[in-house]
């Protein structure tokens, strides 16, 4: 697992007045309702007001990330969960999602916290899904860095 490195926040940010829409798939449900309940946690800390969209898959993330941010959501959360098999059908959604995703931030100028679990089995998305026992809160990750970065770009646009 490579949470090794990873930034440790210290502190819970003030987020009020942000709007955050989190947007999760249905594949692999125990493990994406990890994910959601993580996002949460962090949404729910910051002040931040939320909201969850469900979406078939992991495929369909970008477009809704997008709708939801040009609507006025100051910030997206994506979550899902793609599990390596025996086609190459994980690399084409796996490569879809990151790359649609990073548009969708780009063209918004508005941040998309990047919670799909690519993983090649099951197991491994339990380890990181902030269920307990697990080692790693992918959801509440996700959630933290969009919140931190919709600050950011906040102070970055109020100083011009």
């Amino acid at each position: 697992m490579s949470g090794k490195g990873a930034p440790q926040a210290t502190a819970t940010v003030d987020a009020t007045g942000l709007d955050v829409v989190v947007i999760a798939g249905t594949w692999h449900e125990t493990i994406t309702d990890g994910l959601i309940a993580g996002a949460q946690r962090a949404l729910d800390g910051s002040g931040a007001t939320s909201r969850v969209v469900r979406v078939p898959g992991s495929f369909e993330l970008p477009v809704v990330a997008k709708a939801a941010l040009e609507a006025g959501a100051d910030a997206a959360v994506a979550l899902g969960v793609i599990i390596r098999g025996g086609t190459p059908h994980f690399e084409f959604v796996s490569n879809a999602a990151t790359d649609g995703l990073t548009r969708v931030a780009l063209d918004t100028g508005k941040p998309v916290g990047f919670g799909v679990l690519t993983l090649d089995d099951e197991a491994q998305g339990i380890a990181r899904a902030g269920l307990p026992g697990s080692v790693e809160d992918k959801g509440f990750e996700a959630a933290d860095a969009a919140i931190r970065t919709a600050l950011v770009l906040r102070a970055l646009r109020q100083a011009q």
